[in-house]
């Protein structure tokens, strides 16, 4: 959820700060209705950092007939949106070896390229075998090679595996090509909920409601999500916090009280929710216990705190008020006790997310030139603008910290974390979407 009320005016009050938070709730239901017709396709905007290290990857050889998806292109395109490799042309392999034994280390060593993947997909009883060989030019060695069994449903998967065990072997890094985004479209009032790939392919609808979904969250071991839309309860309709199994779809009710349920946010241990209550009259944050649903109030202002975010460790939580005069970031203890404003550039610094280190905060950010992507170094108090555009809105960090992504008008993008790097993942047909959140790491 972005917050996007009017601060100009230092309002005081239980009633006042209700209506600014039904303006607040409002804008975000309207700028979630734009029209929005399809699912996600990837279009890479930016280019590799510094050129990226050169790699090659031979087309797989297949003993079969085609296959639905492509794991060579897969790998590539993975492996370039990194930001952290150039991929060698196909056109311009000196040659496409399927065995190590096979390769011409003299010949590659003239391309100037210094790792070679190749590999071989074969069919079997029960589906397919996929193996495939990272090379090392220089040493003529093997650096790693491994063999997997998939079927038609998991090619991607796998495809994504090969993908970030390369990238490991080669920086060092934990890779992010086998996690997910959600995200949330709409159409003629019509609301979905989508799981996809890191790259934007193979969405899974999750929910389709008339009702607007906000403010998804991922658990932390991946398996479920909190999120915030409507419910009737005993005639009425409500905000209210729900739960659901990604593996099963089977959706729990958490928080509907009267008033504001939202801004869900997951302990790192998985075991309680923060989220925003009004339900004593005023935007408050509470702590929700997810095995008998006690709930612990953590602020007393007659202002609007909301969007929580715990700390990586569980010792601490930051969140958006506008105590200060204008929406700014503060955090505090478990207990609601020591509060302390974090940001201090521009007027207007809301919806923090943690890179998964605890050391620095995506937010979202505006110095009077639009509301752009921001990263907070917490060690420095600096601030660095990332993005350009102006309508920018739900930055997450991938769980290896390397990539925010952001939604934008009508498209995702992909950022490295010094706005260097951009990937777009935009929808077919014009299409727009928000509130993506990226998933932790998956077994």
């Amino acid at each position: 959820m972005i917050f996007l009320v009017n601060h100009r005016l230092r309002l005081s009050g239980n009633k006042k700060n209700m209506n600014k938070m039904r303006t607040f709730i409002l804008l975000n239901l309207l700028l979630l209705s734009s029209p929005i017709y399809a699912i996600l396709t990837i279009n890479i905007t930016g280019g590799s950092e510094q050129g990226g290290q050169p790699i090659a990857i031979i087309p797989f050889s297949q003993t079969t007939s085609p296959l639905p998806e492509n794991i060579t292109d897969i790998i590539s395109n993975n492996l370039y949106r990194s930001g952290r490799f150039t991929i060698m042309p196909v056109n311009l392999l000196p040659e496409t070896p399927i065995y190590a034994n096979q390769v011409n280390f003299s010949s590659w060593k003239r391309s100037g390229v210094p790792h070679l993947v190749i590999g071989r997909i074969g069919k079997n009883f029960d589906g397919y075998t996929i193996e495939f060989e990272l090379i090392d030019i220089a040493s003529r060695n093997k650096i790693i090679g491994f063999r997997y069994k998939a079927n038609l449903q998991t090619l991607r998967q796998v495809a994504h595996q090969i993908s970030d065990k390369i990238y490991a072997a080669l920086t060092g890094e934990q890779s992010i090509f086998n996690t997910k985004i959600v995200y949330v479209t709409s159409q003629n009032k019509q609301y979905k909920l989508y799981i996809a790939d890191a790259d934007g392919e193979n969405p899974q609808l999750m929910l389709k409601s008339t009702e607007p979904i906000l403010s998804p969250s991922w658990s932390p071991d991946g398996k479920h999500l909190a999120y915030v839309t409507y419910s009737k309860i005993k005639k009425y309709k409500r905000m209210a916090v729900y739960i659901q199994d990604i593996r099963t779809g089977r959706r729990t009710r958490i928080s509907a009280h009267k008033g504001i349920n939202a801004a869900p946010a997951w302990s790192p241990d998985g075991r309680n929710l923060a989220l925003t209550l009004s339900k004593d009259g005023n935007s408050e944050i509470y702590l929700i216990s997810l095995a008998d649903n006690s709930l612990t109030r953590l602020t007393y202002n007659k202002v609007i705190d909301t969007e929580p975010e715990w700390s990586p460790k569980g010792d601490y939580l930051v969140f958006t008020s506008d105590r200060s005069g204008t929406p700014q970031i503060y955090r505090m203890s478990l207990t609601g006790k020591n509060t302390r404003r974090l940001t201090f550039n521009g007027n207007y610094n809301v919806r923090p997310r943690f890179s998964p280190d605890g050391k620095k905060l995506a937010l979202l950010h505006n110095n009077g030139k639009g509301y752009k992507i921001a990263v907070l170094e917490l060690a420095t108090g600096k601030l660095n603008v990332l993005t350009t555009t102006n309508l920018d809105e739900s930055p997450s960090f991938a769980p290896n910290g390397k990539m925010i992504i952001y939604a934008t008008t009508s498209k995702l993008i992909a950022t490295s974390i010094d706005g260097q790097v951009k990937q777009s993942i935009a929808i077919n047909m014009g299409d727009s979407i928000r509130e993506p959140a990226w998933s932790p790491f998956l077994e």
